[in-house]
């Protein structure tokens, strides 16, 4: 079931300077046991500027925390663009996201992880090119930007991923995996999303480039965190992730 903390008020329908009309953007969170980080990510996303006219809303999507992460966050009372959602049982980011994405309101979803490995600061570079209508999707690259922490092994799984995308679907993108995707609702309305776990990010990706949307790309900020700060994807997800490219290169 799904409680709302506080929602933002229904977005207006007129137009804010060259704004085009995306009159919302909704942050989508899933967040597993995130209870020291949620916070801080809440407050920092809630200070995100955004273009004048464009309101935000912060959706969590709590997958089944035994650490009391969605009680922590009803009690943010003070942070009003926060609606909250309960998974039933941990089912994974990918089934996190999809409940995230059927309850998100915004014109423009972004999605952004409940840790700080990415930087709140770059996202106004991220939302930039849809809420000005350059673009339909654009993903936060940290191999265009600063990595900070990366071991060799995950450096190198990243690079996989990238070419194996480039290479199955003619793209020319240098970061399938990074976290901060942001999407035109139409694009995700337009894609039947099947992924439970961290298969999120090349099956969204193997969907939109096949329906021949293009990715623009932007430099972000990148520090790793460990298994023991909570790092979650292991070394397993990296060949789900290269099976699920290649299987939905040949199937919708």
């Amino acid at each position: 079931m799904s409680k709302t903390v506080s929602c933002v008020a229904p977005a207006q329908r007129k137009q804010a300077g060259s704004y085009m009309s995306k009159k919302m953007v909704s942050f989508v969170i899933p967040a597993y046991n995130e209870r020291e980080y949620i916070e801080q990510v809440l407050r920092a996303l809630d200070k995100v500027p955004l273009p004048e006219g464009v309101r935000r809303e912060l959706v969590v999507v709590d997958d089944g925390s035994t650490d009391g992460t969605a009680d922590f966050v009803e009690s943010l009372r003070d942070i009003d663009s926060v609606v909250i959602y309960r998974m039933p049982q941990n089912s994974g980011k990918g089934a996190a996201l999809r409940a995230g994405f059927s309850i998100a309101r915004g014109d423009v979803l972004i999605v952004c992880d409940a840790d700080l490995e990415y930087k709140p600061s770059d996202i106004p570079k991220v939302l930039e090119p849809l809420l000005s209508g350059q673009a339909d999707i654009v993903y936060g690259s940290r191999f265009m930007g600063d990595i900070k922490g990366m071991k060799f092994v995950n450096r190198l799984a990243n690079r996989l991923l990238t070419v194996t995308v480039n290479i199955l679907f003619g793209a020319k993108i240098t970061d399938e995996a990074t976290a901060y995707k942001a999407f035109n609702r139409n694009v995700l309305s337009s894609i039947n999303l099947k992924c439970t776990g961290f298969e999120f990010c090349p099956e969204v990706t193997a969907k939109t480039l096949k329906r021949g949307h293009k990715i623009i790309e932007v430099p972000i900020t990148y520090e790793a965190r460990n298994i023991e700060e909570g790092k979650k994807i292991k070394w397993q997800d990296g060949f789900i992730a290269i099976w699920t490219l290649v299987k939905y290169r040949f199937k919708d």
